[in-house]
């Protein structure tokens, strides 16, 4: 009886462990002309929580020479809808988490709106990312004239950021935001029709660095990963 108690007891500690690992996959997606490794400050602190290479999935899109030339349509798109497809398949949770910088954050909104997936993420964080446009590409169709900026890019009210305007991202979605954003704030404000660009709709929390573009990516690494916990 003794060695029966012992081994229920063992059994139900493998099972409290495999539980507590299951987890979330965590889907990065990265900003214009960038690629994963600028994620490596993010990846090293999942890691330190526990997280394994499986779990993290990591698109690599768009070109890395002609930032004007990147847009969120075709090639573009391919990589980051591979990759939250294959995250959510392969969820032992049957959710995914998303966490997207700059020109990654409105790439993944855009996947997750024609996917149909809001209820297969847990929770969205956009870093950076211009969700209401960026004044310097102007305001469409009187916009600037390059892919990063037209009809299917971050200009004021394009048709891209207006098909995804209000649509739901996941369970639970936070931004994370400058207002010395050297990107989003380029024209001397960070204001789109009175709101900061990189703040998302139906958010649950927004927070404030003191930092630029880049710096929102590296260097708030510790609050990105506590959001998705």
């Amino acid at each position: 009886m003794k060695r029966l108690l012992t081994m229920i007891a063992l059994c139900a500690g493998m099972s409290t462990t495999a539980f507590a690992a299951c987890r979330d996959n965590v889907v990065l997606v990265h900003g214009n002309t960038a690629s994963p490794s600028s994620w490596n400050n993010t990846i090293n602190e999942l890691k330190r929580k526990g997280y394994v290479d499986s779990e993290i999935f990591t698109p690599d899109w768009g070109s890395k020479s002609c930032a004007s030339c990147n847009d969120h349509n075709g090639s573009e798109e391919t990589p980051v809808r591979n990759a939250i497809l294959t995250a959510i398949n392969q969820s032992c949770t049957g959710k995914i988490d998303i966490i997207g910088h700059s020109m990654g954050v409105t790439l993944a909104a855009q996947q997750i709106y024609k996917l149909g997936m809001a209820s297969d993420v847990d929770t969205f964080v956009g870093v950076a990312g211009a969700a209401r446009g960026l004044l310097s590409c102007g305001v469409y169709p009187y916009n600037v004239w390059n892919s990063t900026c037209g009809y299917y890019g971050l200009s004021v009210g394009s048709p891209l950021l207006n098909s995804i305007y209000g649509e739901a991202l996941g369970d639970k979605v936070y931004s994370i935001k400058s207002y010395s954003d050297q990107i989003v704030c380029s024209t001397g404000t960070c204001y789109v029709y009175g709101i900061h660009s990189s703040r998302l709709w139906n958010e649950n929390a927004t927070y404030t660095y003191v930092l630029g573009h880049f710096g929102l990516q590296t260097d708030t690494y510790v609050k990105q990963v506590s959001l998705i916990q």
